[in-house]
This record gives structure tokens, sequence and C-alpha cells, in this order.
């Protein structure tokens, strides 16, 4: 029996502003709101509040994404990791604005500058995120630790077990798997399937992270939903396509592996190309 996923599309915060939240409404598109970028330090509560409105009216539900660029949660530099703690604090305020089901964060983790001191940084992103996680789970919403650069399962192993919090996870982003990490989905659930939450959804053909729509790339996401449907795991998915035509053919590719996307109970994701 099909599982019926929760679904969601990538949608920075600033287009939903200026030019998206109509399609999303028209549409019933559930939006995972992109917090990166200049929108947290411009945007007032009164703006997110504004957007987050519309979407409750409409009952429609939202996760977020927060912000990453130029972030280091694990740094050694403390007026770096003190102000990537300031950003990432504002974005988690929002969770009481927009009481989204989780919200996406990347580790900041990289091999090559991390690697050869590893504890320090765990250490460091440990005192990052305990501070804000709570403040997530005030609003029933969970905390999902995205793959990026990672090579393998062990890093989001050890900070997951680490934090023993109910109310985190982990979030499988299939085309930086593809793109960076150059091991196959298996080996990552066989380690993480018990904090698996979300899944980010986008093609590629391995040589970058080019958010291609579901099948333009070499993804294998029918072996990766069978997996699912045996081990009777549902997470949230998001689509991550990076043009409008890339997100109709990346709906159109579940439709055809037979993958019922839904909305949280109660609401009804239903579509119509514009």
């Amino acid at each position: 029996m099909k599982k019926n996923f929760h679904c969601f599309v990538n949608a920075p915060f600033e287009r939903l502003q200026q030019d998206l939240l109509e399609l999303f409404l028209r549409n019933r598109l559930q939006p995972e709101i992109g917090l990166d970028g200049r929108c947290l330090w411009q945007a007032g509560d009164d703006d997110f509040a504004r957007i987050a409105d519309r979407l409750r009216r409409a009952g429609l539900a939202c996760t977020l994404h927060a912000p990453f660029t130029d972030l280091a949660p694990g740094g050694r530099e403390e007026r770096i990791v003190g102000l990537s703690r300031a950003k990432l604090r504002r974005a988690f305020a929002l969770v009481q604005i927009f009481r989204p089901c989780s919200i996406v964060c990347h580790l900041g983790y990289e091999a090559h500058k991390h690697a050869n001191r590893f504890d320090e940084w765990l250490q460091r992103s440990l005192a990052t995120w305990t501070e804000l996680i709570p403040m997530a789970e005030r609003a029933g919403t969970r905390v999902m630790f995205e793959n990026t650069y990672e090579q393998g399962p062990r890093v989001h192993r050890k900070l997951l077990e680490a934090l023993d919090a109910k109310n985190v996870g982990f979030c499988l982003d299939v085309g930086h798997l593809l793109a960076f990490a150059g091991t196959g989905w298996r080996q990552w659930l066989d380690e993480l399937g018990p904090w698996l939450g979300q899944l980010h959804l986008h093609d590629n053909d391995g040589s970058s992270d080019a958010h291609l729509a579901i099948g333009r790339g070499r993804f294998d996401f029918q072996g990766l939903f069978d997996y699912l449907g045996r081990q009777g795991l549902e997470p949230l998915l998001t689509l991550e396509p990076h043009s409008e035509e890339d997100l109709w053919q990346s709906l159109a590719a579940m439709q055809a592996m037979a993958l019922p996307c839904s909305g949280p109970p109660g609401t009804d994701t239903g579509h119509e190309n514009p």
C-alpha cells in the first residue's frame, strides 16, 4: 500500500513577498520558506506575520529552512560563531509566527576544515543547537539537520546522539548526496533511519548541485521510495526546483511513481498548472 506523503515546495521568503505567494495559494502548494539572505535582517515580524496569516487562512501548512550561507554554528572564531547564532536565533524565533512542521538546518561541517578538530567542532555545534532546539519544541516544530558536504552519515549521527532530543531529526537531501557525498542513499538510511523525518528532492547528474526536476538526473527515486514503503517510513517531502517548469515536472514525476502527495490531514494540495 502506497504511503501518503506530506509535501512542501521550497520558496525564499523574499520571493513569497514579491511574486510567489499567489502561485502557492492558487495551486494550494505548501511552502518550505527559505530564510537565507537578507530577509532576517531587513524584514520585521509584521512582514513575516502577513505571509503566515495568508497561509493559515488558506489552510496551508509550511516548513522553514534556516539560514546557512556564510554561517559557522560549530566554528572556531568566537565573533563569527556569535553572529551565526544571532542569525539562527532570529530564524528560530519565527517558529512562533509560522508554527511550521519543521525547520531545516545545515551543520556547516566540511571535512577538510573540521575533521582534524572534530571534537571541538562538535562541542561548539552542540552549544549552538541546544539553545535553539527548545525554541522549536515550544511551537511543536521538529528541527531537521540536512546533509550538505558531509561524505557519510557519521557526523549527523554523532550530533543527533549527543543532542538526544525528541524533536530533532535528519533531512536527507538526495541532490546533495549525489553531487557531494559520492555514496548511495542506503548507507545513510541504514545509519540514520531512526531519525529520518524529511527529504529534500531534486536531481542532478552527479557533477554539480543542479537542482533539476525529478527524473532529469540519475538519482534512484523509485528505489528510495520503495525502501521507505517497506520500512514504513513517512518523512515530510520538500521539492526543491529552481524554476517553475521544474516544479511541474517534479510533481508529474511523483504522480508517475504513484506517490500520493498531500498536506497534513485536513488540507488539500491538489494543483492546477497555471
